[in-house]
Protein backbone atom coordinates (compact mmCIF):
# COMPACT_ATOMS: atom_id res chain seq x y z
CA UNK A 1 0.00 0.00 0.00
CA UNK A 2 1.06 3.87 -0.84
CA UNK A 3 1.98 5.86 1.96
CA UNK A 4 0.28 9.08 1.81
CA UNK A 5 3.54 10.71 2.40
CA UNK A 6 4.63 9.01 -1.07
CA UNK A 7 1.69 9.80 -2.54
CA UNK A 8 2.26 13.53 -2.45
CA UNK A 9 5.57 13.23 -4.10
CA UNK A 10 4.62 12.30 -7.41
CA UNK A 11 3.75 14.38 -10.41
CA UNK A 12 5.56 17.06 -9.67
CA UNK A 13 3.35 19.09 -6.83
CA UNK A 14 5.79 20.26 -5.33
CA UNK A 15 6.47 24.39 -5.02
CA UNK A 16 9.58 23.85 -5.83
CA UNK A 17 8.79 22.61 -9.11
CA UNK A 18 6.06 24.26 -9.89
CA UNK A 19 8.43 27.73 -9.80
CA UNK A 20 10.92 26.16 -11.56
CA UNK A 21 8.95 25.24 -14.09
CA UNK A 22 7.58 28.73 -14.44
CA UNK A 23 10.76 30.87 -14.43
CA UNK A 24 11.13 29.02 -17.79
CA UNK A 25 10.70 31.23 -20.68
CA UNK A 26 11.11 30.01 -24.39
CA UNK A 27 11.70 31.85 -27.43
CA UNK A 28 9.04 31.88 -30.26
CA UNK A 29 10.68 29.09 -32.05
CA UNK A 30 11.15 26.90 -29.03
CA UNK A 31 7.25 27.24 -28.53
CA UNK A 32 6.46 26.61 -31.82
CA UNK A 33 8.47 23.34 -31.53
CA UNK A 34 6.88 22.48 -28.07
CA UNK A 35 3.27 22.27 -29.07
CA UNK A 36 2.14 19.80 -32.20
CA UNK A 37 -1.41 19.65 -33.30
CA UNK A 38 -3.52 16.89 -33.77
CA UNK A 39 -7.27 15.94 -34.43
CA UNK A 40 -9.41 13.49 -32.46
CA UNK A 41 -12.04 12.12 -35.02
CA UNK A 42 -14.86 13.15 -32.72
CA UNK A 43 -14.42 16.43 -34.13
CA UNK A 44 -16.22 14.58 -37.97
CA UNK A 45 -17.40 11.41 -36.36
CA UNK A 46 -20.95 12.99 -37.62
CA UNK A 47 -19.77 13.09 -41.20
CA UNK A 48 -19.03 9.79 -41.19
CA UNK A 49 -16.01 9.32 -43.02
CA UNK A 50 -14.80 5.88 -42.09
CA UNK A 51 -11.50 5.18 -40.50
CA UNK A 52 -9.21 5.94 -43.95
CA UNK A 53 -11.59 9.01 -43.92
CA UNK A 54 -10.32 10.61 -40.97
CA UNK A 55 -6.95 9.73 -41.60
CA UNK A 56 -7.08 11.52 -45.21
CA UNK A 57 -8.82 14.39 -43.97
CA UNK A 58 -6.80 14.76 -41.15
CA UNK A 59 -3.55 14.46 -43.36
CA UNK A 60 -4.79 16.99 -45.70
CA UNK A 61 -6.08 19.76 -43.25
CA UNK A 62 -2.41 19.62 -41.97
CA UNK A 63 -2.79 17.79 -38.68
CA UNK A 64 0.61 16.58 -37.29
CA UNK A 65 -1.19 13.85 -35.85
CA UNK A 66 -4.75 11.76 -34.56
CA UNK A 67 -6.22 10.23 -31.76
CA UNK A 68 -8.35 7.06 -33.43
CA UNK A 69 -11.17 5.72 -31.49
CA UNK A 70 -10.44 2.20 -30.95
CA UNK A 71 -13.76 1.35 -31.84
CA UNK A 72 -13.13 2.21 -35.33
CA UNK A 73 -9.90 0.25 -34.76
CA UNK A 74 -11.81 -2.95 -34.48
CA UNK A 75 -14.83 -2.02 -36.61
CA UNK A 76 -11.73 -1.78 -39.78
CA UNK A 77 -10.45 -5.60 -38.48
CA UNK A 78 -13.77 -6.92 -38.05
CA UNK A 79 -14.16 -6.15 -41.98
CA UNK A 80 -11.76 -8.36 -42.78
CA UNK A 81 -8.55 -6.12 -42.37
CA UNK A 82 -5.43 -7.39 -41.06
CA UNK A 83 -3.61 -5.47 -38.05
CA UNK A 84 -0.87 -4.54 -40.49
CA UNK A 85 -2.75 -3.36 -43.38
CA UNK A 86 -3.92 -0.78 -41.09
CA UNK A 87 -1.01 -0.09 -39.63
CA UNK A 88 0.93 0.34 -43.37
CA UNK A 89 -2.54 2.68 -43.56
CA UNK A 90 -2.19 4.88 -40.59
CA UNK A 91 1.70 5.02 -41.56
CA UNK A 92 1.05 5.85 -45.30
CA UNK A 93 -1.07 8.62 -43.74
CA UNK A 94 2.26 10.07 -42.92
CA UNK A 95 0.19 11.18 -38.93
CA UNK A 96 1.37 10.44 -35.42
CA UNK A 97 -0.61 8.18 -34.12
CA UNK A 98 -0.34 10.15 -30.67
CA UNK A 99 -3.38 8.83 -28.87
CA UNK A 100 -6.54 6.62 -28.56
CA UNK A 101 -9.62 6.67 -27.03
CA UNK A 102 -11.31 3.83 -25.23
CA UNK A 103 -13.67 2.85 -22.51
CA UNK A 104 -12.58 0.14 -20.09
CA UNK A 105 -13.89 -0.22 -16.45
CA UNK A 106 -10.75 -0.59 -15.10
CA UNK A 107 -11.66 1.55 -11.95
CA UNK A 108 -14.69 0.82 -10.53
CA UNK A 109 -14.84 -1.30 -7.35
CA UNK A 110 -16.80 -4.41 -8.59
CA UNK A 111 -14.13 -7.01 -8.53
CA UNK A 112 -15.39 -9.00 -11.45
CA UNK A 113 -15.78 -5.87 -13.72
CA UNK A 114 -12.47 -4.01 -13.07
CA UNK A 115 -10.96 -7.65 -13.85
CA UNK A 116 -12.53 -7.85 -17.13
CA UNK A 117 -11.93 -4.18 -17.46
CA UNK A 118 -8.39 -4.76 -17.39
CA UNK A 119 -8.42 -7.74 -19.43
CA UNK A 120 -10.06 -5.30 -22.07
CA UNK A 121 -7.40 -2.98 -21.37
CA UNK A 122 -4.85 -5.48 -22.01
CA UNK A 123 -6.17 -6.17 -25.13
CA UNK A 124 -6.50 -2.83 -26.83
CA UNK A 125 -3.29 -2.22 -25.34
CA UNK A 126 -1.67 -4.79 -27.62
CA UNK A 127 -3.41 -3.37 -30.87
CA UNK A 128 -2.30 -0.22 -30.37
CA UNK A 129 1.16 -1.18 -29.51
CA UNK A 130 1.21 -3.28 -33.12
CA UNK A 131 -0.05 -0.27 -34.57
CA UNK A 132 2.63 2.00 -33.38
CA UNK A 133 0.45 4.02 -30.64
CA UNK A 134 1.80 4.48 -27.17
CA UNK A 135 -1.03 5.91 -25.53
CA UNK A 136 -4.42 5.59 -24.48
CA UNK A 137 -6.97 7.55 -22.98
CA UNK A 138 -8.02 5.97 -18.80
CA UNK A 139 -11.14 7.21 -18.08
CA UNK A 140 -13.49 6.56 -15.00
CA UNK A 141 -15.77 4.85 -17.11
CA UNK A 142 -18.33 2.58 -15.34
CA UNK A 143 -17.97 3.88 -12.30
CA UNK A 144 -21.24 4.03 -10.73
CA UNK A 145 -20.50 5.47 -7.18
CA UNK A 146 -18.42 7.73 -5.00
CA UNK A 147 -14.92 7.00 -5.26
CA UNK A 148 -12.31 6.32 -2.85
CA UNK A 149 -9.58 7.64 -4.72
CA UNK A 150 -6.76 6.05 -2.86
CA UNK A 151 -8.23 2.78 -3.81
CA UNK A 152 -8.56 4.56 -7.49
CA UNK A 153 -4.56 5.84 -7.11
CA UNK A 154 -3.70 2.16 -6.41
CA UNK A 155 -5.96 0.55 -9.79
CA UNK A 156 -3.90 3.83 -11.36
CA UNK A 157 -0.85 1.94 -10.34
CA UNK A 158 -1.51 -0.96 -11.95
CA UNK A 159 -2.66 0.20 -15.24
CA UNK A 160 0.36 1.77 -15.40
CA UNK A 161 2.55 -0.90 -14.52
CA UNK A 162 0.48 -2.90 -17.43
CA UNK A 163 1.08 0.01 -19.74
CA UNK A 164 4.90 -0.59 -19.03
CA UNK A 165 4.13 -4.21 -19.99
CA UNK A 166 2.26 -3.27 -22.81
CA UNK A 167 4.40 0.04 -23.91
CA UNK A 168 0.72 1.88 -24.13
CA UNK A 169 0.62 4.12 -21.52
CA UNK A 170 -2.83 5.12 -19.98
CA UNK A 171 -3.25 8.91 -19.65
CA UNK A 172 -5.76 9.52 -16.66
CA UNK A 173 -8.94 11.46 -17.50
CA UNK A 174 -11.71 13.01 -16.05
CA UNK A 175 -14.74 14.29 -17.38
CA UNK A 176 -16.90 17.26 -16.45
CA UNK A 177 -20.10 16.21 -16.37
CA UNK A 178 -19.36 12.63 -14.44
CA UNK A 179 -20.09 12.67 -10.77
CA UNK A 180 -17.93 10.66 -9.82
CA UNK A 181 -14.44 12.21 -11.40
CA UNK A 182 -15.14 15.48 -12.96
CA UNK A 183 -12.51 17.80 -11.24
CA UNK A 184 -8.87 18.06 -11.57
CA UNK A 185 -8.40 18.20 -7.88
CA UNK A 186 -9.54 14.39 -8.28
CA UNK A 187 -7.77 13.45 -11.11
CA UNK A 188 -4.41 15.30 -9.43
CA UNK A 189 -4.82 12.85 -6.31
CA UNK A 190 -5.15 10.17 -8.24
CA UNK A 191 -2.31 9.96 -10.50
CA UNK A 192 -0.32 11.13 -7.00
CA UNK A 193 -1.20 8.16 -5.14
CA UNK A 194 -0.28 5.93 -8.13
CA UNK A 195 3.10 7.71 -6.99
CA UNK A 196 4.54 6.78 -9.96
CA UNK A 197 7.25 8.34 -12.66
CA UNK A 198 5.02 7.81 -15.51
CA UNK A 199 1.83 9.12 -14.38
CA UNK A 200 0.46 11.00 -16.89
CA UNK A 201 -2.94 12.94 -17.34
CA UNK A 202 -5.56 14.28 -19.93
CA UNK A 203 -6.96 18.39 -19.32
CA UNK A 204 -10.00 18.89 -21.80
CA UNK A 205 -10.53 22.84 -21.64
CA UNK A 206 -14.71 22.00 -21.76
CA UNK A 207 -13.96 19.60 -18.83
CA UNK A 208 -11.94 21.48 -16.40
CA UNK A 209 -14.51 24.32 -16.88
CA UNK A 210 -18.10 22.11 -16.79
CA UNK A 211 -16.58 20.22 -13.84
CA UNK A 212 -15.64 23.50 -11.87
CA UNK A 213 -11.66 23.05 -11.79
CA UNK A 214 -11.51 26.29 -13.51
CA UNK A 215 -7.33 27.12 -15.08
CA UNK A 216 -5.17 28.03 -12.17
CA UNK A 217 -4.46 24.37 -11.22
CA UNK A 218 -2.64 23.81 -14.39
CA UNK A 219 0.23 25.83 -12.33
CA UNK A 220 0.70 23.46 -9.91
CA UNK A 221 1.80 20.44 -12.74
CA UNK A 222 5.45 19.83 -14.26
CA UNK A 223 5.26 19.66 -17.87
CA UNK A 224 6.09 16.39 -18.07
CA UNK A 225 2.51 14.94 -16.21
CA UNK A 226 0.47 16.25 -19.41
CA UNK A 227 1.37 15.20 -22.66
CA UNK A 228 -1.67 15.24 -24.52
CA UNK A 229 -4.08 18.07 -24.36
CA UNK A 230 -7.93 18.13 -25.68
CA UNK A 231 -8.56 21.66 -27.14
CA UNK A 232 -11.83 22.91 -27.52
CA UNK A 233 -14.51 25.96 -25.98
CA UNK A 234 -17.39 26.32 -24.63
CA UNK A 235 -19.95 29.06 -24.84
CA UNK A 236 -20.99 31.53 -21.97
CA UNK A 237 -24.78 32.13 -22.59
CA UNK A 238 -25.18 28.09 -21.42
CA UNK A 239 -24.92 27.88 -17.63
CA UNK A 240 -22.08 25.49 -16.41
CA UNK A 241 -23.97 22.84 -15.31
CA UNK A 242 -26.12 22.74 -18.01
CA UNK A 243 -23.62 22.24 -20.87
CA UNK A 244 -22.88 19.05 -22.54
CA UNK A 245 -20.43 17.96 -25.01
CA UNK A 246 -22.54 19.05 -28.03
CA UNK A 247 -21.97 22.47 -26.74
CA UNK A 248 -18.41 22.72 -27.49
CA UNK A 249 -16.61 25.15 -30.12
CA UNK A 250 -13.74 25.51 -31.94
CA UNK A 251 -11.06 26.73 -29.64
CA UNK A 252 -11.28 31.03 -29.30
CA UNK A 253 -14.86 31.10 -30.37
CA UNK A 254 -15.92 30.58 -26.60
CA UNK A 255 -15.34 32.31 -23.67
CA UNK A 256 -12.57 30.16 -22.26
CA UNK A 257 -9.24 32.21 -20.95
CA UNK A 258 -7.34 30.44 -23.90
CA UNK A 259 -4.08 33.04 -23.67
CA UNK A 260 -3.75 31.97 -20.57
CA UNK A 261 -4.03 28.36 -20.41
CA UNK A 262 -1.77 28.10 -23.49
CA UNK A 263 0.95 30.34 -21.71
CA UNK A 264 0.16 28.02 -18.73
CA UNK A 265 1.19 24.80 -20.82
CA UNK A 266 4.37 26.32 -22.47
CA UNK A 267 5.44 27.58 -18.93
CA UNK A 268 5.55 24.47 -17.13
CA UNK A 269 7.69 23.02 -19.89
CA UNK A 270 7.25 19.44 -21.89
CA UNK A 271 5.83 18.84 -25.33
CA UNK A 272 2.30 18.84 -25.96
CA UNK A 273 0.12 17.17 -28.26
CA UNK A 274 -2.81 19.65 -29.24
CA UNK A 275 -5.78 17.49 -29.92
CA UNK A 276 -9.31 18.83 -31.12
CA UNK A 277 -11.82 17.12 -29.68
CA UNK A 278 -15.38 18.38 -30.35
CA UNK A 279 -19.15 16.94 -30.55
CA UNK A 280 -20.85 19.51 -32.13
CA UNK A 281 -23.65 18.50 -34.27
CA UNK A 282 -23.62 21.87 -36.33
CA UNK A 283 -20.33 21.31 -37.35
CA UNK A 284 -21.46 17.65 -38.71
CA UNK A 285 -23.23 19.00 -40.79
CA UNK A 286 -20.33 20.50 -42.86
CA UNK A 287 -18.00 19.66 -44.91
CA UNK A 288 -15.47 17.34 -42.65
CA UNK A 289 -12.49 18.92 -44.30
CA UNK A 290 -13.27 22.08 -43.77
CA UNK A 291 -14.14 21.67 -40.03
CA UNK A 292 -10.82 20.29 -40.07
CA UNK A 293 -9.04 22.92 -41.13
CA UNK A 294 -10.56 25.38 -39.71
CA UNK A 295 -10.13 23.69 -35.97
CA UNK A 296 -6.16 23.86 -36.97
CA UNK A 297 -5.92 27.32 -38.27
CA UNK A 298 -7.86 28.44 -35.04
CA UNK A 299 -5.59 26.29 -33.12
CA UNK A 300 -2.06 27.89 -34.81
CA UNK A 301 -3.72 31.34 -34.51
CA UNK A 302 -3.58 30.91 -30.86
CA UNK A 303 -0.60 29.31 -30.05
CA UNK A 304 0.76 32.03 -32.37
CA UNK A 305 -0.01 34.50 -29.42
CA UNK A 306 1.84 33.07 -27.02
Amino acid sequence: MISRRDALKSIGLSAGAVLAANSLQASPAQAAAQFSFCLNTSTIMGQQPGLKGYLDIAARAGYDGVELWIRDLQEYINAGNSVGSLKKLIADSGLKFENAIGFAPWMVDDEAKRKGGFAQMEQEMELLAALDCTRVAAPAFGVDAPLDLFQAGERYKMLLDLGRKTGVMPQLEFWGAFPYFHHLGQVLMVAAVANDKDARILPDIYHLFRGGSGYDGLKMVQGHAIEVFHMNDFVSHIPRAEQQDKDRVYPGDGAAPMKEILADLKAMGGKKVLSLELFNPDYWKQDALEVAKTGLEKMRALVAQV
